[in-house]
């Protein structure tokens, strides 16, 4: 069974990175231009996506869907669980493809690619959270599907 105390922290945890990033960078792609900005949206776009994460593999593991081989494995289970669509699924796989990277292998980081992110992947883990705490509170709709 789903622990909502964790999936309210987990969800607490994206949305307090991503209030950090919208303080430091007004969402504006052209402060990604300054490296400290640019530094602290990383790290911060790291942390949800690890809390992301988290939650996908606190609710996998809950609802016995699995174990995942992979972090975006954690996607997946969800996403064949019929919690999250596949819209969704490969959004979410994607940004943790963009965490690897950004964990791994810092230097290769694209400032364009982390300007696109800003502008349209920061609602990906926003819709993420929301359509996990709607599935859990019975009101999932067809738009998350």
């Amino acid at each position: 069974m789903v622990e909502r105390d964790i999936l309210i922290a987990k969800t607490a945890t994206i949305q307090r990175c991503l209030a950090r990033i919208g303080e430091i960078t007004g969402l504006d792609p052209t402060s990604l231009d300054d490296l400290d900005k640019q530094d602290i949206f990383v790290l911060n776009l790291q942390r949800a996506v690890k809390a992301a994460i988290d939650l996908a593999a606190h609710v996998a593991a809950s609802e016995e869907m699995g174990i995942p081989e992979t972090a975006s494995g954690c996607f997946t289970l969800l996403h064949r669980g019929g919690i999250i669509g596949a819209r969704l699924h490969d959004r979410m796989t994607k940004m943790t493809g963009f965490r690897n990277i950004a964990v791994h292998d810092y230097q290769t980081l694209d400032p364009e690619i982390l300007k696109s992110i800003l502008v349209n992947g920061l609602r990906d883990l926003e819709e993420f959270y929301a359509t996990v705490l709607a599935y859990f509170e019975g009101t999932k709709t067809q738009d998350n599907r």
